[in-house]
């Protein structure tokens, strides 16, 4: 297993797993990932084992704790000096599931945001994925005003 930071000659397997992992309503297109990959490539991980990527997590850095949509569809709004590491997407090939790969990729997001002086790592995520979140020392800080992809979202943030 290996990480490292997404290209945009990722794209195409990128939009691939995120297609197969999201529904339309929740998935970020093809143009949302080239800007993020143009705006902030070292804060796209990827996680590949024998040169096929397994999966990704991607997310601005910013001082806001919490997530506000405008942030999915404006990578402009990164702030590399910001206090904290968002989480924008966490997606694993099906394939490779129930193997561990997500909380993988969720340890390389917290030990790289330790590494740059993050206050902390903040996310959305649906109801039923709050105690998934929580192993990892995520609180749930309630519902989110988040209304992304017409859904309900629960705010998450860890402390580091």
């Amino acid at each position: 297993m290996n990480f490292r930071n997404a290209t945009i000659q990722d794209l195409e397997t990128i939009n691939v797993i995120e297609n197969i992992c999201f529904p339309p309503n929740e998935a970020a297109s093809s143009e949302s990932f080239t800007k993020r990959l143009q705006v902030f490539p070292n804060h796209f991980w990827i996680l590949e084992n024998e040169g096929n990527i397994i999966g990704f997590i991607n997310g601005m850095i910013t001082d806001n704790e919490k997530i506000v949509d405008e942030m999915f569809q404006n990578a402009e709004l990164h702030n590399e000096n910001g206090k904290w590491q968002s989480v924008f997407g966490l997606a694993v090939s099906p394939e490779y599931r129930k193997s561990g790969y997500a909380g993988q990729l969720i340890n390389h997001v917290i030990q790289k945001s330790k590494e740059q002086n993050r206050t902390g790592i903040t996310l959305t995520c649906k109801e039923y994925l709050i105690p998934y979140y929580q192993k990892f020392g995520f609180t749930d800080l309630g519902i989110s005003g988040s209304v992304h992809g017409g859904e309900i979202w629960h705010d998450m943030a860890i402390r580091l």
